[in-house]
């Protein structure tokens, strides 16, 4: 079977394309390695998501992205894609469960979070050290928290953890936040959050969980060490350093910027004919759900056209 489109990914740009793409008829096919969502899925609250429901939280969000795409007849697949032959017209995209061939492709596989890379960061983590604070939050119930990063994200979730742990430090590598004003206003109100600034972390510490990292001060060139709570003997760390674009299955294959996000025209066409990116993948002054979705709609649009154009009787 040669599939109109084969979508990789299935997070907001994935499934907004799959449902676009499959009420317009296409024979559409939807990849995914992990679960529905991709970043959402670790949102406790999507205030700004036009004309949703009050309190909406991601899953609920992607559950009714899911619900639209199997009612318009898009099929889902849950694999890993290994290699992709894009340059022909008949698009081959190999998985560990099998090969599948389509007309066009959309690329949607988004980012991922950018790891500190510091010692012990990979091997504590899931034991103290997190990048979701929706996944993660709970378990620090009464603890103390420090969150690394100084954006949107890191103070929103640093507030959102607030709701579990007894305490939560931001610590930002600058002295002031890159964060809208209105989310910094609201963090510096809040009781239970603290701040240090000009400062990063150089190891972590912990022999199976996390018991306390080496701090640096940029400015000064201290460097102290900052234990848990012997009452506590763990904390937790959460991890909101930016994102990298998922984009090593197509390094030799569409253009990419330098910093390895996908180049596209306004109707997300990569640099190949028929194959599409849309999300937070691909080069934008702006990655949101809003924008991820938008990305998808016009991304299926366009790889309708195409085959109409490059495969119609």
């Amino acid at each position: 079977m040669v599939y109109d489109v084969i979508i990789i990914g299935a997070g907001p740009a994935g499934l907004s394309s799959g449902l676009y793409a499959a009420r317009a008829k296409m024979k559409t096919l939807i990849i995914e390695k992990d679960k529905n969502g991709g970043q959402i899925t670790g949102t406790d609250d999507v205030a700004n998501y036009p004309g949703s429901i009050k309190d909406v939280t991601g899953p609920a969000l992607v559950a009714r992205m899911v619900e639209q795409c199997d009612a318009f007849g898009a099929e889902r697949l849950k694999a890993t894609v290994e290699k992709l032959e894009l340059q022909n017209d008949i698009k081959k995209v190999h998985t560990d469960k099998g090969l599948y061939e389509a007309k066009s492709v959309i690329l949607a596989m988004g980012a991922v979070p950018r790891k500190l890379g510091v010692p012990n960061e990979i091997a504590l983590t899931g034991k103290g050290v997190s990048y979701c604070a929706t996944c993660d939050a709970d378990f620090f119930t009464g603890l103390e928290v420090y969150v690394i990063g100084g954006g949107d994200t890191a103070l929103e979730e640093g507030l959102f953890i607030t709701k579990f742990a007894r305490k939560v430090t931001v610590i930002h590598r600058r002295d002031t936040f890159r964060a809208a004003k209105s989310i910094v206003e609201k963090a510096m109100k809040n009781p239970k959050m603290d701040f240090i600034y000009d400062s990063g972390i150089k190891e972590i510490l912990g022999d199976g969980l996390v018991q306390g990292f080496v701090l640096e001060n940029f400015k000064t060139g201290e460097v102290k060490t900052i234990m848990a709570d012997e009452n506590d003997g763990i904390l937790g760390l959460f991890i909101f350093a930016g994102y990298l674009p998922e984009t090593h299955l197509v390094n030799n294959l569409v253009h990419l910027d330098a910093m390895g996000y996908i180049q596209t025209d306004e109707n997300m066409r990569t640099n190949i004919p028929g194959v599409f990116a849309a999300g937070d993948i691909r080069v934008k002054s702006l990655r949101q759900v809003v924008t991820a979705t938008a990305d998808g709609a016009i991304a299926a649009v366009q790889a309708e056209k195409y085959v109409d154009e490059h495969f119609g009787e």
